[in-house]
Order: structure tokens, then C-alpha cells, then sequence
């Protein structure tokens, strides 16, 4: 999802990643690396005695580790009901050595593709009606999983969205959320839901926009996004996790290349939103 980090963290990270197959017992292979923001993540396939599987890999600077990040994806496995689709962990280790904690997490492997290799579309997505009614399924059984774990905090919303959209928020309705859903973290044409890192409580229509957002550059997916979700984003409610989601990409716009290239679409869209004429952005309006 990300280019690989510089050297040093490279070296590092797949020196790390041979110590948690041998942790593991599973078998390592060379190429296919998918790495995670600055090199903080690497994933990919691993070779057991039953098959292939996944092996995600995450560091922290030693003493660092923990919190939300770090414990959402075995709290995913532990929380989540089945009946959302998404890779069930098998296996976990955690260790430090020479400043650095490492937690190791393996994985079923999942054989359908992300629909993208970047977290935003760029190419027409022909995802079946069935795919679209598995999405509205999960993201309902997610929204039914009571936790204190935050996707995003309500100090954020009331600080950050005032100043990079200009609208001060009003109630927030809150429902759990997947939390990072674009289509780097959706498999099709089967769905699998990826990376359970930063689940948790977000506005109501956060994960909808969040995904309509990074559609932008390809219109018909995001007009389809538009009438998949028109219950929850033609909403007052639904406006402030829209308003998040914007607020997010635009923050992140100056240091993540592929946010920078998404903000002018963004600031376009956030402008119909203001619109008088398109509905209330905030309860308060």
C-alpha cells in the first residue's frame, strides 16, 4: 500500500519478519512485501505445513507499544461475530530486541485480491450486487458490536473539523466502525474486510464517506457509493462523519502523497456539501 521505507527500516523489518516465522513455525518467502505507513507494518504470504497463510508484522520504538493501534486487531477477532467477512487470526507473538517491540500476527490467507493497490480508486471497480449487499451486511453486523475502543474521537471532531471545513458540528450520533475502510482494505469480487488496526466508535456515515472519498476520482463508483449509502449520508448525522472523513484526508494531505493528489477532489466536494441547497452539514444548521 505504501513504497517501501527507507533501508535501514527495511533491513530491519525483514530480519524481524524471519525471527517471527521461526517463532511461528511457518516458512518465509522472498518478494510480495506490502508495507504499512514508514515501514511500521510489513505483510505477506507465508507458507505453513497446511498451505499459505499471512503474516502481518508491526514495530513500535520499545516501551511505545500498546493502545489502540497496536491491540486492534486481536480485539477485532475477539469482538467481531463471524458473520463479518474478514481474516481470522490464527496465531500471535510478541517480543522486543534492540530498542524495537514487534508483534507478529498470522493470519488466513485470502485469496481474493484487494480491489485496489492504493487505498483510492483510480480504475472502474466491476463489483457484483452481491458484493454491495455483503458490504451493507457487515458494515450492519460491525455497527451492532458494543466496545470503548474509538475510531475516532469526539475531542478530534470538535477541534479538527471546524477548522478544515469551517463547519462546527452539532450532536454526533455515534455506531462502531470499521474505521479505515477504502479499497486497499476491500477484496472483491469476493468481499473480505482488511486491516482491523483502528476499529472502533465513529459519527454515524463515517466508514460510508470514508470509502465515497477515496472513489472520487472515478465518478460512476462514487455516484454508486452515493445511492448504496443515501440512508445514512443524506442525513444531518451522516454529514458529520462526512465532514470527518474530509477532515482526515485533508489533514493528511501535506505528509501522504496519495492524499495530496485526493485534496482538490476533497475541497470540491466539500464545498457542495456546505451547500445550502445539497442539506444541513451539521445538526446545528
Amino acid at each position: 500500500m505504501f513504497t517501501a521505507p527507507e533501508p535501514a527500516v527495511r533491513d530491519r523489518m525483514l530480519s524481524a519478519r524471519g525471527h517471527a516465522c521461526a517463532l511461528m513455525g511457518l516458512v518465509d518467502t522472498t518478494g510480495g512485501e506490502v508495507w504499512g505507513y514508514e515501514g511500521r507494518t510489513l505483510s505477506g504470504a507465508v507458507y505453513t505445513p497446511t498451505g499459505v497463510a499471512w503474516l502481518r508484522l508491526v514495530s513500535d520504538p520499545q516501551g511505545k507499544s500498546g493502545g489502540k493501534l497496536w491491540e486492534g486487531p486481536r480485539e477485532a477477532e475477539r469482538s467481531l461475530p463471524s458473520a463479518v467477512p474478514r481474516p481470522r487470526l490464527l496465531g500471535l507473538r510478541d517480543w522486543s530486541t534492540d530498542g524495537w517491540d514487534y508483534r507478529a500476527e498470522h493470519y488466513d490467507f485470502v485469496a481474493a485480491p484487494p480491489v485496489a493497490k492504493s487505498p483510492v480508486l483510480h480504475h472502474h471497480a466491476d463489483l457484483p450486487d452481491i458484493w454491495w449487499q455483503d458490504l451493507h451486511l457487515a458494515l450492519t453486523h460491525i455497527a451492532l458490536v458494543g466496545t470503548d475502543r474509538q475510531a475516532v474521537r469526539e475531542e478530534y471532531i470538535r477541534r479538527r473539523v471546524p477548522e478544515f471545513t469551517g463547519v462546527t458540528p452539532g450532536e454526533i450520533t455515534w455506531t462502531t466502525a470499521h474505521g479505515d475502510l477504502h479499497w486497499a482494505n476491500l477484496t472483491g469480487p469476493a468481499l473480505t474486510l482488511l486491516d482491523w488496526e483502528g476499529w472502533g466508535t465513529a459519527p454515524i456515515g463515517y466508514d460510508a464517506a470514508t470509502l465515497y472519498l477515496h472513489s472520487l476520482p472515478v465518478p460512476d463508483v462514487a455516484e454508486r457509493i452515493r445511492k448504496e449509502f443515501a440512508d445514512v449520508l443524506d442525513t444531518p448525522p451522516g454529514r458529520i462523519g462526512e465532514l470527518t472523513a474530509c477532515t482526515e484526508i485533508l489533514q493528511a494531505a501535506p505528509r501522504v502523497p496519495f492524499y495530496a493528489d485526493l485534496a482538490d477532489d476533497v475541497r470540491q466536494h466539500l464545498s457542495r456539501l456546505k451547500d445550502p441547497r445539497s442539506g444541513s452539514a451539521s445538526s446545528g444548521r
